[in-house]
């Protein structure tokens, strides 16, 4: 996890990032870093094993928050870069933060940079683009600027994925405009996916969706669009030291689920939610963009 040294709305990121609204005032900095901080004890407390690197104030990264876009961690040692569609997160992907993951224990065998094809216009922006499902070698990937599909199935390839290819929508005012991250509208979880159906317009792309998330053993827990619209589909399922398993969300995703959605949850796992209003509103990413989750080896 990025702690946020100049928090701020990013207006480059605005223009298909429609979750994103600028508030006007002096001290959002100091309230995203107040929900950073609470949000990083309440995993801590649950004995999950964060790790917390300051972003720089040079250069200006006012999305470094959500460094799940341009760094993956995987299993095999390998540490996956990505192509960023806005000029100002290029900047984000910084050696030392690879570094400090080493000096955390962590083992590294290869960098592998995919980041060249930004500078053609063709970007795939990790796991906010890029749904995985690792015990079934799926990735799930809405087509959108930020997820460009020739990318998503060559990579997919190199690592041994199948993709699932589909464009997801949501309505700004009256158009039906792309979804700009895949990580918005779905979760996927060991036992259970959380997901809006009703972005997914063509009739043939949700029934493909649906076959293979039940054909994968996973339950479906839909949520609505207006759900989606409360970061809902911004999840993400971690382990503590002991094994224990957590989905985390935001408070506002929290309070827009329904009880029979939080009992189907709650079957699995235990929900750890956390007020993150400050970010959410001026980045447009949740709780789950907030977290790079770290599957290397240790040494």
């Amino acid at each position: 996890m990025i702690e946020p040294t100049a928090f701020g709305y990013n207006a480059q990121t605005a223009e298909n990032n429609y979750f994103q609204v600028e508030q006007k005032n002096s001290d959002v900095q100091s309230k995203a870093l107040a929900e950073f901080n609470i949000f990083v004890e309440k995993l801590r407390s649950k004995g999950i094993n964060v790790i917390t690197v300051k972003d720089t104030l040079d250069p200006h990264t006012p999305d470094s928050i959500f460094p799940n876009n341009w760094v993956s961690f995987h299993n095999d040692g390998k540490v996956v870069l990505y192509p960023m569609f806005a000029p100002n997160r290029r900047v984000e992907r910084r050696d030392d933060i690879i570094e400090n993951i080493k000096n955390q224990g962590f083992e590294v065998t290869e960098i592998d940079d995919w980041s060249l094809p930004e500078i053609q216009g063709h970007f795939l922006e990790g796991t906010g683009s890029m749904i995985f499902d690792h015990d079934n070698k799926i990735a799930y990937g809405s087509v959108s600027l930020r997820l460009d599909e020739a990318l998503f199935r060559e990579f997919c390839k190199k690592y041994g994925f199948t993709p699932v290819v589909f464009h997801s929508f949501q309505t700004v005012g009256s158009e039906r405009l792309p979804i700009y991250h895949t990580n918005v509208m779905m979760c996927v979880a060991d036992k259970f996916v959380v997901i809006c159906l009703d972005c997914i317009d063509n009739d043939l792309e949700r029934s493909k969706v649906v076959e293979t998330i039940k054909n994968s053993g996973k339950e479906i827990i839909e949520i609505s669009e207006e759900q989606m619209q409360q970061f809902a589909g911004n999840m993400l399922q971690v382990q503590n030291k002991e094994g224990e398993k957590f989905l985390v969300m935001s408070e506002t995703a929290y309070k827009s689920l329904n009880e029979n959605q939080i009992s189907a949850i709650e079957k699995y796992c235990e929900i750890i939610y956390s007020d993150l209003n400050t970010i959410e509103v001026n980045g447009g990413g949740s709780a789950r963009c907030m977290l790079a989750e770290v599957f290397l080896p240790k040494k």
